[in-house]
């Protein structure tokens, strides 16, 4: 069974149509490259898996639950989308880590929220507190950040704060890890160092979704590729093959900008 089902996805601002009937499924453990051009909707797809914005219509199903529905809006949908959203990590192009917490902090901050809802926080605190701090930690250092947990953001080059951002993502162990162009904000000197660590990911099997422009990555860390064009999927298929022969005009012509150094 497949871990996500996206079926005829849609997504409208106001009669703007961004994403047409965007259908694909991923296996756990699998990796998917989404690939295109600036504005063919990769990362309004990317935010309604997520839920930062609702989709127009279609249907997501997680584990073959369905989460969303639009052609049944319970009354009880938007708690469930809220509990469901946990499911996704979400790594964005800016970092967005808050200014005023540590590396550490940071990283730990959301599951320490959570962990206050428990109806036993209060008998248990300290100890649930001491796992989600030895957990974070544990994060930080598995991104090579053991040295730079007690850091602000602004101490912290670009490259290292991404990687913070990535440790965040990761600390609610969510079933599928998306990324949104995670080096488009960073020098090329950098780039690597974040490349790395997605790599590393991918070879332990964590199950993700990555919109990127670097097609190489694309090619040799994905399983699969989505190629998007105008708020559709254009082609699809294992990686390598469809980056190295691709079947379609548009994919050929879009490679070719890269190949170019134009892209």
């Amino acid at each position: 069974m497949s871990i996500l089902e996206v079926q005829n996805v849609r997504k409208n601002f106001g009669s703007t149509a961004v994403l047409n009937d965007i259908s694909f499924s991923l296996n756990e453990g699998e990796t998917i490259a989404i690939i295109g051009s600036s504005g063919s909707g990769k990362t309004t797809l990317l935010r309604c898996l997520n839920f930062l914005e609702k989709p127009s219509g279609g249907k997501i199903l997680v584990d073959g639950n369905v989460i969303f529905d639009a052609a049944n809006r319970a009354a009880r949908q938007e708690k469930e989308i809220r509990r469901q959203r946990l499911n996704f990590g979400m790594v964005f192009q800016s970092f967005n880590l808050f200014p005023q917490y540590t590396a550490l902090q940071n990283v730990t901050l959301a599951a320490e929220l959570l962990a206050q809802e428990r109806p036993d926080f209060k008998q248990k605190k300290k100890e649930l507190l001491a796992e989600i701090t030895e957990r974070g930690k544990k994060l930080l250092a598995d991104v090579g950040l053991q040295d730079r947990m007690m850091q602000y953001p602004h101490q912290l080059s670009g490259g290292q704060q991404q990687r913070v951002a990535i440790a965040r993502a990761l600390s609610l162990s969510p079933r599928i890890l998306c990324f949104d162009e995670p080096t488009s904000a960073l020098d090329p000197e950098l780039t690597g160092e974040v490349l790395r660590v997605i790599r590393g990911l991918a070879e332990k099997k964590t199950t993700m979704i990555i919109v990127t422009h670097e097609m190489a990555f694309a090619r040799d860390v994905a399983d699969l590729v989505l190629f998007m064009d105008a708020g559709v999927v254009v082609e699809e298929g294992p990686a390598k093959d469809t980056i190295e022969r691709p079947k379609t005009e548009r994919l050929r012509q879009f490679l070719s900008r890269y190949a170019e150094g134009e892209a």
